[in-house]
């Protein structure tokens, strides 16, 4: 069964390539060339040069050997440490039912044979 692949975001398509270039610039600033990078990296040359292109079906485990190759896996390990929004929210999940309370205190329920 042929893969299918979903069409990106742009602005993730724009991410991709970009992450791409500074990965050709760091391979480069090393001197480090198609054949030495892609033989380091297992892959083919035509699959670095979809890489380095910012293919976006190149798959994630790929582009994190090639980032050990150029010794920049450490740099991985800050994405998403910091959950700005995934904090605030989980606040405002905390914040919310004493908020609700306090605006309009909820009757307990009658027992049985109560009256109001």
């Amino acid at each position: 069964m042929p893969r299918i692949f979903q069409a990106q975001f742009p602005s993730i398509e724009k991410q991709v390539r970009a992450l791409a270039a500074r990965m050709r610039t760091a391979r480069l600033r090393r001197r480090i060339t198609t054949v030495q990078f892609a033989e380091r990296v297992g892959i083919s040359r035509d699959t670095l040069h979809r890489l380095e292109s910012g293919d976006p079906h190149i798959a994630f485990g790929t582009y994190m050997r090639a980032l050990r190759v150029l010794g920049l896996e450490k740099d991985m390990d800050a994405v998403a440490s910091d959950d700005v929004l995934g904090r605030k929210l989980q606040d405002l999940a905390l914040v919310a039912p004493r908020t609700r309370r306090s605006a309009s205190p909820a009757k307990a329920p009658l027992a049985h044979g109560e009256e109001d």
